[in-house]
């Protein structure tokens, strides 16, 4: 039997030396200077690419005010943008399908993230503490027999 080597501590510090790092991410932005992501939220989809410009937001042809006419899913959508601290910095142009106006924004949001981490991964760490490269999971609940709505019972009369 051949004698097996003994290894202690020091060798693990040689090991963990000699381990390749990860790779550092790189951007990635096609000819037109632009990075591409897709946004998800319930049933909506959202197809988005940024590149640099004035802050100019396209959804499916129409202006952000005129497509998104609340405050509160316009200031969902420009999320991102105040995380990073380049509010003003992109232009924004995007088609949303599916859902509604609500998920939309939320898809919108999901894919500027993904597109800001493409176009510059140092911005990942910041949007990954705020919580928008996660996709938001939550679905409706269906609707369950003999009920109203999906836990909403009929109405009960004592008399």
């Amino acid at each position: 039997m051949a004698e097996a080597e003994k290894k202690d501590l020091s060798d693990l510090k040689n090991v963990a030396a000699e381990a390749p790092q990860a790779e550092e991410r790189k951007p990635k932005i096609d000819a037109q200077g632009r990075a591409y992501a897709t946004g998800r939220r319930k049933n909506a989809i959202a197809r988005v690419w940024i590149k640099p410009g004035s802050g100019k937001v396209v959804v499916n042809g129409k202006e952000q005010s005129v497509y998104f006419a609340r405050q509160t899913q316009r200031l969902v959508l420009n999320q991102p943008f105040l995380v990073v601290g380049r509010v003003g910095k992109f232009d924004v142009t995007c088609t949303v399908t599916g859902g509604g106006l609500s998920g939309q924004a939320g898809a919108v949001r999901h894919g500027i993230s993904r597109a800001l981490e493409n176009f510059d991964p140092s911005l990942r760490p910041a949007l990954k503490h705020a919580g928008m490269l996660t996709r938001d999971a939550r679905q409706v609940e269906r609707k369950k027999v003999g009920k109203h709505k999906a836990r909403r019972s009929k109405q009960w009369a004592k008399r």
